[in-house]
């Protein structure tokens, strides 16, 4: 296969995909990266009104990571509530499948004795975080966010907010198979001991 035609089926493929991709920022870099390849490629064959199109693609990309990125700061808020609000139990409910899949060992039950926090995002709720108090530290119950919101930034805030830290001191932990990634929790500073993830947690 000529050189040329590879570059082009990439670009073509890396837009294809970019629309499976459920976090904002992942869909937009991986499809400004197809559009841009793609546009190179329209415009070396003279296939002009695909150039545009795709021209006109990498720019709107360009324009949503800016602002994605002057957002990001302020973007995620960290709320602590009852366990047993209205609210918590609408979000569970709606989010019910996605949370099995993603926290199968989680049930709306493990609630009431826990520590619960919500995550914002503007004004919409994106996330829940759950952990109960053991001999050790707090262990995890579910850190879920909806599919959207699904890269590093909502754990890291979470992860730093200081009435998180307070409640979960000196550490939190996350039994093996509470989650279905757990790939996750190391990217967010937890270490293997054991059969668990555990990360250490200062007031």
């Amino acid at each position: 296969m000529p050189v040329w035609e590879i570059i082009g089926w990439t670009g073509s493929a890396l837009v294809v995909i970019s629309l499976v991709i459920p976090s904002i920022r992942k869909f937009r870099t991986l499809n400004l990266v197809g559009s841009l390849i793609a546009t190179v490629y329209n415009i070396t064959f003279g296939i002009w009104p695909y150039a545009a199109m795709n021209a006109v693609i990498a720019i709107i990309d360009i324009y949503w990571l800016i602002r994605l990125h002057k957002g990001a700061k302020q973007e995620y808020r960290i709320l602590p509530v009852d366990p047993q609000c209205e609210i918590v139990a609408d979000f569970v409910k709606r989010h019910e499948t996605s949370m099995s899949e993603n926290f199968p060992r989680f049930s709306k039950e493990q609630l009431p004795g826990a520590s619960v926090y919500l995550t914002m995002c503007g004004n919409e709720l994106v996330g829940l975080f759950a952990h109960e108090a053991s001999g050790e530290g707090a262990r995890v119950l579910v850190d879920f966010v909806t599919e959207r919101h699904r890269d590093l930034k909502p754990g890291t805030v979470l992860y730093a907010d200081s009435a998180v830290r307070r409640s979960a001191a000196p550490a939190l932990i996350v039994d093996e198979g509470v989650a279905a990634d757990p790939g996750y929790f190391r990217k967010m500073g937890f270490e293997a001991q054991g059969g668990a993830l555990v990360r250490a947690v200062h007031e």
